[in-house]
């Protein structure tokens, strides 16, 4: 899962969403560092990305790529499941997501010691609505292009738009199937009831 399913599995209060963030910014033992609240959020946000790398839809999903694709399948999936979030949101949330995102920007902007690079990120997410340009599938070129800029190899992302166009359909119903499960997860490892 991307930024955006982290931030809506993670809850909603402003430590659950910066929590749901840092996931992918900080690495390590995080005891002591952190309030209670937010580091249940970035245990969360692990526990979902294990949940996730290891459940047979998910899996099954991966094997749709192409051999030579297969390291790069999984960040790839990750964008692809944002967007499929994104473009059905209204199946999965109760407010607009539009309201949601700029919620999830106030909280960003208020805090002023987020680490490293989601720091230096978080204007840049803000400015160009990152969450909510994911609806748009074209937009995801332009995140495939910039992950390929952070990796050692970036040929391995070549081509990743491609395959995404052809696969669109199996793997909307990949994320249509997985995401309620996941719902559930993160419900029942945020300490709620899992609904019914």
């Amino acid at each position: 899962m991307n930024y955006l399913a982290h931030l809506h599995l993670g809850g909603q209060e402003p430590e659950q969403l910066l929590g749901s963030l840092y996931g992918d910014f900080v690495k390590g033992r995080l005891e002591g560092q952190y309030s209670p609240r937010l580091l249940a959020a970035i245990q969360l946000h692990r526990q979902i990305d294990a949940f996730t790398d290891s459940h047979p839809l998910v899996l099954a999903a991966l094997a749709r790529f192409p051999a030579a694709r297969r390291r790069y399948a999984g960040i790839i999936l990750d964008v692809f499941f944002d967007h499929c979030l994104a473009r059905h949101w209204q199946d999965y949330a109760e407010v607009p997501l539009h309201q949601y995102t700029a919620g999830v920007y106030r909280v960003l902007a208020a805090e002023p010691q987020l680490p490293g690079r989601l720091a230096r990120m978080a204007p840049y997410m803000i400015a160009d609505d990152w969450l909510g340009s994911y609806a748009e599938f074209e937009v995801l070129e332009q995140v495939f292009n910039g992950i390929a800029r952070r990796l050692s190899k970036p040929e391995g992302m070549l081509g990743a738009m491609q395959e995404v166009r052809a696969l669109y359909e199996p793997l909307t119903a990949d994320f249509r199937a997985f995401y309620p499960i996941l719902q559930q997860f993160a419900r029942v490892g945020a300490g709620l009831p899992a609904s019914s």
